[in-house]
């Protein structure tokens, strides 16, 4: 581990697997859709980074911010005004989580994309 950084080693880390499905290609930007197998530490954001995918606004595994300016065409950012990124956190949303009750039953909870993550999902839709 780097500074709070965790990364791949194959050598000496602990087995970690995650399915990674692409779901939708833009222009700078690919939405995936991942499901670990196991829970380690930082999993899906250490694996995303390994591959060269970085999260969105996930500095610390080389995601770069999302702004505006990079994905609408002539875009125009008033005079002597600070562009903010269009997500203030990771671009990582839990969708989903299933798993067998004290009963053996399979459940399912799904949660819906939270406001500025469905925003940023909807500017790449429009303009890429």
């Amino acid at each position: 581990m780097i500074r709070g950084r965790v990364k791949v080693d194959f050598q000496e880390g602990k087995p970690s697997a995650t399915k990674i499905r692409t779901a939708k290609i833009y222009k700078n930007h690919t939405l995936f859709e991942c499901k670990p197998i196991t829970g380690r530490t930082h999993q899906i954001r250490v694996h995303l980074s390994h591959i060269g995918a970085p999260i969105a606004c996930d500095e610390i595994y080389g995601g770069r911010p999302a702004y505006l300016s990079e994905i609408k065409k002539k875009f125009n950012l008033k005079k002597e005004t600070e562009e903010l990124p269009i997500i203030k956190r990771f671009a990582l949303h839990a969708y989903s989580i299933e798993f067998k009750n004290t009963k053996g039953e399979n459940v399912l909870f799904k949660a819906p994309y939270p406001k500025d993550f469905e925003v940023l999902v909807k500017q790449l839709e429009k303009n890429c």
